[in-house]
């Protein structure tokens, strides 16, 4: 007599029962953001004729989608289905069509593939989203279609086209002429910011001056560092920020350099200026971001966000036909995660005081970013990758704020992304909007991950998903918690409270309390962090020791 299920935002493994669909008056089943995988059982469709709503998104489950039993089965009463965030293959599941009554289809962030059918025109949907998969072909022409944007087909294949996409009319050819631009850019390996603008430039490059005519009124020329650069040229505007001023346009576009990474929302690049100075260029992907109105309050917001452990935003490029440029210094350091997670000689032991120190470092900056401003604003990414240190263990965190900066559906794709790395907060399934919580539970899974120095998340080689803080319960429950620290943290340490060890795992687990209420403000970690320093700090600031010297005590 079960007529709902909700075990949504839990931890439940395996595959989803058979048994499911004997459950004969089941009307809502909500088993997402969990760690189900493998396929979806057929049976699920013996329910048909009294499912409402069938959510089972954000977990890992894989291959097609089976057919109902009966081919004419139409699930009379479906209103809402949830597949999004999974690795579902196959072609669309064309049976969806005759289920006349849905209103709600997701099916994002899968690994379909092939046409979508037309007859999905003919649902009267009011929720839709197809993006992040590999579909191509023509859209169904639907009746209402202006409700569905261009973010509910984003970030298919090239070939995706009609309304509200490009016209299938040339298609082809854009998608070659675009390919054949990247591979001549790719062998030529000439200057990547003049090759990417040239068209645009037509040798009316000028020097970008800056003076108090130029400020843009509004700006606060104490804080801003002189504001913002005026001198659009008619090619576009480069904007100056504090610690920028000595940058023109000739400079940025001029730089040669080399790729250092890539994401779906762009490409980062090593460039050498002429003056022989290095810069980090973030080159946003082309329909990735909003518009130049929209985006403008967001870039000079980040422009003057200045603190010692967060990379400084020195400049903003945006050229007359969109592409962005978002300007950085660069630091020729090692990531968190190559500290942590990468086997190199040579490389630094991470005892205990040297990872309080990255912990309290990326707490103080995360904490300036939430309290410390005359607007808030939310890292939206935090994960070790994104965490930079130097050789006295200092860290600058990279990153923050970009997602404010996307439209829906790239933003959306940088929540996917945290995910599946192990970051991503249970509620963001729902919300799909970062706020200052979802940052600090993210927080807690880094702290975990320097505690414990394993990699949350899915494992490239297994595909398991590592889930820290569960390990961490476990550990409690068998009475083992001081095995499931890193070797390097205990090392040395004579008593694990008193060195603040334990309340540190503590005080990450409760960073990723389920209930985004219960979870500490960034200030109240950073406190906590401070309050339960090391005792001994003794060669922290010695860039020389190594784990070839990892017997030395400290």
């Amino acid at each position: 007599m079960l007529q709902s299920l909700y075990l949504n935002i839990n931890s439940l493994n395996g595959p989803i029962p058979l048994e499911l669909g004997y459950s004969s008056s089941l009307s809502d089943i909500d088993l997402s953001s969990n760690l189900l995988s493998g396929a979806l059982p057929p049976s699920i469709w013996n329910l048909c004729d009294k499912l409402v709503s069938v959510r089972l998104d954000g977990n890992s489950l894989s291959g097609s989608l089976p057919e109902p039993a009966l081919p004419d089965s139409t699930c009379k009463s479906l209103e809402a289905l949830d597949f999004g965030n999974n690795q579902i293959s196959g072609t669309f599941p064309e049976f969806i069509t005759r289920f006349q009554g849905l209103k709600e289809l997701d099916l994002g962030n899968n690994l379909l593939s092939g046409q979508i059918p037309q007859s999905l025109g003919q649902l009267e949907l009011e929720k839709l989203n197809l993006s992040n998969n590999n579909f191509s072909g023509t859209l169904p022409v639907f009746g209402n279609n202006s409700k569905f944007g261009v973010e509910a087909f984003e970030g298919n294949s090239p070939g995706l086209c009609g309304e509200p996409l490009k016209s299938c009319a040339g298609a082809s050819h854009l998608s070659s002429g675009a390919i054949a631009g990247l591979v001549i850019g790719l062998m030529t390996g000439t200057v990547v910011l003049a090759s990417l603008l040239i068209g645009y430039m037509q040798n009316k490059k000028k020097k970008i001056t800056e003076s108090e005519d130029e400020i843009e009124e509004g700006e606060d020329e104490e804080n801003g560092g002189g504001g913002i650069g005026g001198g659009t040229g008619g090619e576009g505007k480069l904007i100056l920020f504090q610690g920028g001023e000595h940058l023109t346009l000739d400079d940025v576009l001029n730089a040669t350099g080399q790729v250092m990474e890539k994401t779906s929302y762009g490409t980062i690049y090593k460039a050498k200026l002429a003056d022989g100075g290095t810069i980090a260029l973030r080159l946003l992907r082309e329909g990735s971001c909003k518009d130049r109105n929209t985006c403008s309050s967001v870039i000079k917001q980040l422009g003057k966000i200045r603190h010692e452990n967060l990379i400084p935003l020195r400049a903003f490029y945006q050229g007359k036909r969109g592409e962005k440029l978002l300007i950085y210094d660069y630091l020729p350091i090692r990531t968190l995660h190559d500290f942590l997670h990468e086997s190199r000689a040579g490389k630094p032991v991470l005892n205990w005081a040297r990872r309080h120190k990255i912990a309290l470092g990326v707490a103080q900056g995360l904490a300036h970013l939430h309290t410390g401003l005359e607007v808030p604003i939310t890292h939206g990414n935090v994960r070790s990758k994104n965490v930079l240190v130097d050789d006295f263990f200092t860290v600058r965190l990279t990153e923050f704020g970009l997602d404010k900066l996307m439209i829906p559906s790239v933003a959306d794709e940088i929540v996917s992304l945290a995910k599946s790395d192990g970051y991503k907060a249970p509620e963001l399934q729902r919300m799909k909007k970062c706020n200052s919580r979802t940052d600090v539970y993210a927080f807690g899974i880094l702290l975990l991950e320097i505690l414990i120095g394993k990699k949350p998340g899915k494992s490239g080689r297994s595909g398991e998903f590592v889930d820290l803080p569960s390990m961490v319960k476990v550990a409690v429950l068998e009475e083992t918690t001081m095995e499931v620290f890193d070797v390097e943290v205990l090392k040395g340490i004579r008593s694990p409270m008193e060195d603040g060890v334990v309340q540190a795992l503590k005080l990450a687990m409760g960073c990723c309390a389920p209930v985004a209420s219960v979870r500490p403000s960034m200030d109240e970690v950073v406190k906590q962090l401070e309050e339960n320093r090391p005792r001994n700090r003794s060669a922290l600031y010695s860039p020389t020791e190594t784990r070839s010297e990892i017997g030395t005590p400290f």
